[in-house]
C-alpha cells in the first residue's frame, strides 16, 4: 500500500501485480524444478487442467495454439510430458477420429497436494473482503487480464512491422 495510508494509485498498483507475478512465478518454477519440468511444460500441464475443468479437452493443435508452438514442438512437448507420466494421449469419447491430450490422474494429485497451501492462503487473502469489494477486485483483475492482452497483441504487430521493415522475421 502507500506510504501514507491512502489508495494507491496506478502506478503503485502495476508495481504490486509485478511483485505478485514474480512470486506466483516463483511458486510454479519451485514446482517445475522439483519435478523436472520446462517453464513451456508446466503451461501445458496448466492449460490442460484449464482446458478440463472448462469441459473441454485439449487436441494436440489445441494445446499448441494454446502455447504459440509449431506442430513439431507441440508434439515433442506431449511426448515429453507422457514419457514423464504426466498426460496420455486418449481418443475422444465423442469422436474417435481425434486424440485428447488429458492429465494423468497421478499428475493431477501431485499437483494438487503441492498448489494446495497457496490455494488455501490465497483463499484466506481473498475472503478478508467484503463480497463489494471482490467485485472490484474482480472487475479490476479482468480489466488488467485484458489490457495485458491488448499490449500483447499490439506488441506483437509492433515487432512484426519492425521486422518487416527491417527484412528480417519476428520471432
Amino acid at each position: 500500500m502507500t506510504a501514507n495510508g491512502g489508495a494507491p494509485d496506478a502506478f503503485e498498483l502495476m508495481v504490486m501485480m509485478r511483485a505478485l507475478n514474480v512470486e506466483s512465478d516463483r511458486f510454479a518454477e519451485r514446482f517445475a524444478a522439483l519435478h523436472r519440468l520446462h517453464r513451456t511444460d508446466l503451461n501445458a500441464l496448466v492449460a490442460i487442467l484449464d482446458a478440463a475443468h472448462a469441459g473441454t479437452p485439449l487436441t494436440p493443435g489445441g494445446l499448441g495454439a494454446a502455447l504459440n508452438l509449431s506442430p513439431p514442438a507441440t508434439t515433442a512437448l506431449i511426448d515429453r510430458l507422457e514419457q514423464a507420466g504426466h498426460v496420455e494421449r486418449r481418443r475422444s469419447a465423442t469422436d474417435r477420429r481425434k486424440v485428447e491430450v488429458v492429465l494423468n490422474e497421478q499428475a493431477a494429485e501431485l499437483a494438487r497436494r503441492f498448489f494446495a497451501p497457496l490455494g488455501r492462503h490465497l483463499t484466506e487473502a481473498i475472503e478478508a473482503f467484503t463480497a463489494d469489494e471482490r467485485r472490484v477486485i474482480g472487475r479490476f483483475l479482468d480489466s488488467g487480464i485484458q489490457a495485458t492482452a491488448a499490449a500483447r497483441l499490439e506488441a506483437g504487430d509492433q515487432e512484426g512491422k519492425t521486422a518487416a521493415s527491417s527484412g528480417t522475421r519476428a520471432r
